[in-house]
């Protein structure tokens, strides 16, 4: 199930896979429609002849400009989603290429063409003239569906000119980053590897001493993570497992990724097992890695603050959608790293730190927004909801960490009233935040 999963992951984020399904039932409706005009195609021609009556030369050279502007318009558009892609890896971050390959009105234009190209060239090789030996054969309502698809796909190509123009603004591709991230974090952390623990009694966890470690063999992201499969072999050696790497860390080859608890050995079954649990890619996926997305917009916002780009508003609309992912996160309870079964510890996976994750939502940002004011303040200005969207003193804290390093990022606070409005509002907040001193920014 896990192979399934990551194929169909790499299906959904190729450029290929829809025109490739669209060219086939292209083919396959071609092939439909002529043996359909086998059949009733007299009847259709003596009911509607202004409309379905032609001869084989005008179906032909119909068909034949159809194919040849369709072929050219697809190369058009194959030529304005390169543009669109360079542009995108250059102006904002070569990560969200994916999330254009990954978009589907693209995919279904492309394949519109490029399937309407295939049709009428099959439609073009059964037409056959009176003085042919196998004797007159027009395919009217074969010939009708590619004047019709014809139609479409000129509808179609306005449409993919303004769906271009609208997907390379910065606006809108950061929206479609936070919305992925927040499908991710509403999908994965409700999700749980058999019981988790009580939130208000959480049973006594005994961690096994010696652990016996399955290597990986090879290379890349761990990207997901069969959690059944973990939890049934666990169950099934009446052993627990852990999982070494967190999901998006790179997992080097012949390095630990699993252990199993004592020193008895492993069977090639069981640990064949395990590594089939467990998928390593060569970039990360946001479907069970959010901090992935969280990572997208952080260097979206660090290029737009770039002396190169200099685009503090991007960067804004960043950290507006970061701040309202970890609003979410805050009212969320955090995963526990151990899973019980049966009432007994059965896997222990690594699982994200809500200060982490704030960590590495703002960090990099304040330090590239140093001569940005306004920037820091609206920073401010976001973090206060998320402080206020939870109870735990731990989460606060992290918040209060924040307000501190760009309090301490204001080196010269006389420069400039924005600067002192700036410094004033972080030690504000941060004075909200908690009442002991914070963690030292790393």
């Amino acid at each position: 199930m896990n192979e399934v999963s990551r194929l169909w992951t790499l299906l959904r984020s190729s450029l290929w896979f829809v025109p490739t399904i669209m060219v086939l039932v292209s083919i396959a409706a071609a092939v439909g429609l002529v043996e359909m005009s086998e059949l009733v195609g007299d009847e259709m021609v003596a009911q509607w002849p202004r409309l379905l009556a032609a001869g084989a030369d005008g179906s032909r050279a119909m068909l034949s400009a159809i194919a040849t502007s369709m072929i050219t318009v697809a190369g058009v558009v194959f030529s304005i989603t390169i543009v669109a892609l360079s542009m995108a890896a250059s102006q904002y971050s070569p990560r969200v290429l994916r999330n254009f390959m990954r978009d589907r009105p693209t995919q279904y234009v492309l394949g519109i063409f490029v399937g309407c190209f295939a049709y009428c060239l099959v439609v073009l090789r059964t037409i056959r003239s009176s003085d042919e030996e196998l004797g007159n054969f027009i395919p009217a309502a074969a010939v009708l569906g590619a004047m019709a698809y014809a139609f479409a796909a000129i509808a179609l190509l306005i449409f993919f000119i303004h769906h271009v123009a609208q997907s390379i603004q910065a606006s809108f591709i950061v929206a479609r980053i936070a919305d992925e991230a927040d499908k991710a974090i509403a999908n994965l952390f409700p999700e749980e590897i058999g019981e988790g623990p009580a939130r208000t009694d959480p049973p006594v966890v005994v961690v096994p001493m010696a652990w016996t470690g399955i290597r990986a063999a090879s290379e890349g992201y761990l990207t997901a993570v069969a959690s059944d499969d973990l939890l049934s072999c666990a169950c099934a050696q009446d052993r627990v497992v852990r999982l070494r790497p967190r999901i998006g860390d790179f997992v080097m080859r012949d390095s630990v990724v699993v252990e199993m608890s004592g020193c008895a050995p492993i069977d090639e079954a069981q640990e064949k097992l395990l590594l089939d649990a467990i998928t390593l890619g060569r970039q990360r996926t946001v479907e069970q890695d959010p901090i992935f997305a969280i990572q997208q917009l952080v260097d979206v916002a660090v290029k737009a603050l770039s002396p190169g780009i200099n685009d503090p508003t991007t960067a804004a609309l960043c950290v507006d959608r970061l701040a309202a992912l970890l609003s979410r996160l805050a009212r969320r309870r955090m995963p526990d790293p151990y899973r019980m079964a049966d009432g007994k510890l059965r896997v222990i996976a690594p699982v994200p730190d809500f200060r982490d994750i704030v960590i590495r939502s703002f960090g990099a940002v304040v330090h590239h927004a140093r001569q940005e004011p306004l920037l820091l303040a609206r920073i401010l200005e976001r973090l206060r909801p998320i402080g206020e969207a939870t109870d735990d003193p731990q989460r606060r804290r992290a918040i209060a960490w924040v307000a501190t390093a760009i309090r301490r990022s204001l080196a010269d606070p006389a420069r400039s009233s924005q600067l002192m409005l700036a410094r004033w509002q972080a030690a504000d907040l941060a004075q909200d935040m908690r009442r002991l001193e914070p963690d030292e920014p790393a």
